[in-house]
């Protein structure tokens, strides 16, 4: 699929993966519809998209609220025409292991709260699921052709103190391949379904770390250094163009040992 003026719909733009594709595929050609519920950084992501010659309009959503994620999508259809390309980047952690005794009592002083778990599971996959739900509904409607991505991570193999986030990513993971069937099974035709999974990318986050605590990541990803954001990019415009690619989860992580294999 040629990129040059399909809608593209981004959740999750105002940073991050998100932004990195919206501004790419922008520069590409694309027309842009940007979503996140940071109204600031949303807005200095359009502004650097039309200031660069993109078309773009943002829109502040919040992806677990269903009339918000409705809205979102109806102004891509009023606006462009089409909805062509999605991309679900909007995603949160909170980490913290289920239960932690205390050392000396064997008592369990702390826990994973009830928020801290509903919150992760609300934004990283109701709000994937509106999003693609949504965007699916109007993509067959008007007979857009297009593609559907869901955002994993290296850590749906699992990841202690990640209950909550590593139980998404697994999850989203799977939906090319239930989404994809289900597609075929609905004679829904020209839509494909691909997941991303990206390992340690280099983030500001992870490059705020300490210098040992960066090492110790570094020191289990095969390549020696942490993802570029231009490598999620190019895996995303990959999936785009070649029409091969659906109903899988592609896997950019530099290749991360974990007991001695590679995640």
């Amino acid at each position: 699929m040629n990129i040059k003026n399909k809608v593209v719909v981004i959740t999750g733009g105002a940073s991050g993966i998100g932004a990195a594709v919206a501004i790419e595929l922008a520069k590409l050609g694309a027309k842009i519809v940007l979503a996140d519920m940071n109204e600031d950084g949303l807005n200095e992501k359009v502004d650097e998209i039309k200031n660069n010659g993109g078309q773009v309009i943002g829109i502040q959503t919040n992806v677990t609220k269903e009339e918000e994620v409705i809205k979102l999508m109806d102004t891509a259809i009023e606006k462009f025409g089409s909805i062509n390309i999605v991309i679900p980047s909007a995603g949160i952690f909170r980490d913290a292991f289920m239960v932690n005794p205390d050392r000396e009592t064997g008592k369990v002083f702390r826990s994973m709260s009830t928020s801290q778990f509903m919150d992760v599971i609300n934004v990283n996959l109701l709000g994937t699921f509106l999003t693609l739900r949504e965007a699916s509904i109007r993509m067959i409607d008007n007979k857009c052709e297009g593609i559907l991505f869901t955002i994993s991570s290296i850590n749906k193999e699992g990841q202690l103190g990640q209950l909550n986030y590593s139980s998404t990513k697994a999850s989203v993971a799977l939906w090319p391949k239930i989404l994809s069937g289900e597609f075929h099974a609905k004679k829904v035709n020209g839509i494909r379904v691909v997941g991303i999974a990206p390992g340690y990318v280099e983030t500001p986050i992870l490059l705020g770390m300490k210098p040992e605590v960066l090492d110790s990541i570094i020191k289990d990803v095969t390549i020696g250094r942490l993802v570029k954001t231009k490598e999620i990019v190019g895996a995303i415009v990959f999936a785009i163009t070649n029409e091969a690619v659906t109903g899988t989860t592609l896997e950019i992580t530099g290749g991360v040992v974990s007991r001695g294999l590679v995640k």
